[in-house]
């Protein structure tokens, strides 16, 4: 059996309709075809999900509907997506009370409000303290990273940060965590076009976009890399790699509910002010997706 907090967990998209609001059977949808496809857990409210935009009632109320899906040894993740410690504490224990296993918090992003190395272990050892539940580095803001020493140092010294998803810096990112923590700390890969990848250098598993949108095949390049079958994860990684490459940058959501729409999965809208895609665009990712 999978440990808890490993492997496969894929960042649900929030779907949202014309008004703005969550639409609760989409939702539905998309977690339960994750789980079936054989996922290790969900995460909701990250990047993949807009969690800048959701108010802390949101979150839990799709922590509620998670917790439907994700048996006690699987693993529910909440993103935590603010701009101080103290909203960050508030949102964590709202997380907690909601039935999140582990929070996965954003470093802050404001340019001007971006701290020192000093200022974002103050951060994480409170968010540890006061919210009492393992805390995943979410390491996403190219102006604010979190470099190994200091994930290493979190690890010494406090009770709860326990891993990191690595999503700035790409696969040797990735590579320069497990090297420094020695297989301490968990080390969650995002560089979607590598997943497999990110499992062959030694990562514990993934919190990325692509597992939403193919998690059958992000299970199974999992076990290729735990049963040694090189070759077959390489060559589903290789597969998925062109199909990734219209979908990063800017707008992000906005182009992966596209692709999803185009698989037949239709997630709605995101919210305003990501609403316009430009007509090249869709044709690009049909072109990718639809073959």
């Amino acid at each position: 059996m999978v440990k808890k907090y490993e492997g496969i967990i894929p960042p649900i998209v929030t779907p949202f309709d014309e008004a703005g609001e969550i639409n609760e059977s989409c939702l539905r949808r998309e977690m339960e075809l994750c789980m079936e496809a054989g996922a290790h857990g969900l995460s909701v409210g990250g990047s993949t999900g807009e969690g800048p935009t959701l108010h802390d009632d949101e979150l839990c109320r799709m922590l509620e509907i998670g917790r439907e899906f994700v048996g006690p040894e699987q693993t529910l993740v909440c993103g935590v997506m603010r701009m101080s410690t103290r909203d960050a504490v508030a949102t964590g224990l709202r997380a907690r009370e909601a039935g999140a296993d582990a929070v996965m918090v954003t470093p802050t992003a404001y340019n001007v409000l971006v701290p020192n190395a000093e200022g974002m272990f103050s951060f994480y050892s409170t968010i540890s303290r006061e919210v009492g539940l393992p805390v995943i580095i979410y390491n996403v803001i190219p102006q604010n990273t979190i470099s190994p020493a200091l994930f290493h140092r979190l690890l010494d010294e406090t009770e709860h940060v326990m891993g990191i998803k690595q999503s700035v810096g790409g696969i040797q990112a990735l590579y320069a965590d497990i090297m420094e923590t020695a297989g301490r700390g968990r080390v969650y890969a995002a560089t979607d076009d590598m997943i497999y990848s990110c499992f062959d250098l030694g990562a514990r598993g993934a919190i990325s976009a692509i597992l939403s949108v193919f998690p059958a095949e992000c299970v199974e390049m999992w076990e290729c890399a735990r049963n040694g079958d090189h070759q077959r994860g390489l060559a589903i990684q290789q597969s998925l790699y062109q199909k990734w490459q219209c979908l990063g940058g800017n707008q992000f959501p906005i182009r992966l509910k596209y692709a999803l729409k185009v698989l037949g999965r239709d997630c709605g809208y995101c919210r305003s002010p990501i609403t316009y895609l430009p007509e090249e665009e869709k044709a690009a990712i049909r072109s990718a997706f639809a073959g």
